[in-house]
């Protein structure tokens, strides 16, 4: 895998990432690939807070893979900063490479640099592949996650 570059997604990147996120049940639902208007506001949004990392995994200047980790200061943990990964995709031709080992890898090994003391992450309940993904990257299952649709 000398060949994949995560970097900061950028412009350029857009139409992929939301493809990404669109290619599967779940995304295809949600996502809305045919109109990136709202996308780009949010990816805007995103490069200004200097605490939201945007990426992408790119091999031949093309996107496979996508996360955003957010860094979260906090008071509890005794005043400990963790991070938040969302949004990880990888592209279908790349499943089972080891390109999502990578792409968390480089996630949790940013929060580390950044000071974080827990990462964690949440995962819809029917994705059961997913969950035991992150289960062998050392991830527990030890809170419930609630959401409200606003």
């Amino acid at each position: 895998m000398t060949d994949l570059d995560i970097r900061p997604a950028t412009a350029d990147d857009l139409a992929a990432i939301v493809a990404l996120l669109a290619d599967d049940p779940l995304g295809a639902r949600r996502e809305s690939p045919d109109d990136l208007t709202p996308y780009r506001a949010a990816l805007g949004r995103l490069a200004d807070d200097p605490n939201q990392h945007m990426m992408v995994a790119v091999r031949a200047d093309r996107v496979v893979g996508t996360l955003q980790l957010t860094v979260i200061p906090g008071l509890s943990r005794r005043g400990s900063t963790r991070s938040v990964i969302e949004g990880v995709r990888i592209h279908a031709d790349e499943r089972g490479s080891g390109l999502g080992t990578r792409l968390i890898q480089w996630a949790v090994d940013e929060s580390r640099r950044q000071g974080c003391q827990l990462v964690q992450l949440t995962s819809d309940v029917s994705r059961t592949d997913a969950h035991r993904f992150y289960e062998r990257l050392g991830f527990v299952a030890s809170h419930v996650g609630f959401k409200l649709a606003l």
